[in-house]
């Protein structure tokens, strides 16, 4: 099998951009004639034609539509490579973030302010399992993992948490649900939306125990965001950090007990040891935790 000549591809990027082989040749420093024996050597290894010639113009076939898409990432990538071993602040390249799926959408957005008060600075936001974005900050695919866990200890691995947050836990709802005087009262008598992350769960089991209560519990949400729609749809008692739900208190929408549940979220972000580690990651962490 043929190996793919990455000089050939980026004589091909730039006729591709410029659309035109004397052009492309000026800039390149090259001879034309030399420029168009690379791209037909390029188009005979890859098996297909990458341009058409309309008027006087190159048009970029389909699969040199699909080459080009292709070479500006393996291109932009080595940007990149450059850019973190050199840690040249004049090449930025994103910071790359994982944040669990079921995290507040609110705390994201309060974490990435810095980032997105800066013009100069880029990110890329993944969510989904703790897992999942574990095995991607080992590989080396993401710089931070937000979560409100401590990662399992593993010996192949160095994980480091931070805590960057702690936020007390409250009972938030529609006013029509608030008017008991105590909080046991307030849990007997009003529907309740849990979430099933383990943390608010197993404080809000022992809180309900201590107050000998049996709160009908109508929703068990593992996503905070969907803990905080079914709140504004008046489904029941939403149990959560104010975060979750700090748009809809600040608009009227919901209010907040006034009992304190003794019950608080860890927000942690995790990293593992680097030689190059994001040069904007440590200002952010700071920022976060001052």
């Amino acid at each position: 099998m043929s190996r793919l000549n990455y000089h050939h591809l980026r004589y091909f990027r730039e006729v591709a951009t410029e659309g035109h082989l004397g052009r492309a040749a000026d800039r390149l420093n090259v001879a034309q004639s030399a420029l168009s024996i690379q791209i037909r050597q390029l188009e005979e290894s890859l098996g297909v034609d990458l341009f058409e010639r309309v008027s006087r113009k190159l048009v970029l076939t389909e699969a040199g539509r699909i080459a080009l898409d292709h070479a500006d990432q393996i291109f932009n990538a080595g940007d990149e490579l450059l850019a973190t071993l050199q840690q040249n602040s004049s090449a930025r390249t994103p910071l790359r973030i994982g944040a669990m799926s079921t995290l507040s959408r609110n705390f994201q957005l309060q974490f990435l302010g810095p980032l997105l008060a800066d013009a100069d600075s880029g990110f890329w936001l993944k969510s989904g399992s703790l897992e999942t974005l574990l095995h991607d900050l080992d590989t080396l695919t993401l710089d931070v993992v937000l979560t409100t866990q401590v990662p399992p200890p593993r010996s192949d691995s160095a994980f480091a948490a931070q805590r960057i947050a702690e936020q007390p836990v409250r009972i938030h709802g529609k006013p029509d649900f608030f008017g008991s005087e105590t909080l046991g009262e307030l849990l007997r008598n009003a529907p309740v939306i849990l979430p099933t992350e383990s943390v608010i769960r197993a404080g809000f089991e022992s809180l309900v125990a201590r107050l000998g209560v049996q709160p009908r519990i109508v929703a068990s949400v593992d996503d905070m965001a969907m803990v905080r729609l079914l709140a504004r749809e008046g489904v029941g008692l939403a149990v959560a950090p104010s975060v979750v739900v700090a748009d809809e208190i600040k608009a009227g929408i919901l209010e907040t007990a006034a009992f304190d549940l003794g019950i608080s979220e860890p927000f942690f972000a995790v990293t593992i040891p680097r030689r190059f580690p994001h040069p904007a990651l440590a200002d952010l962490l700071q920022q976060q935790s001052s």
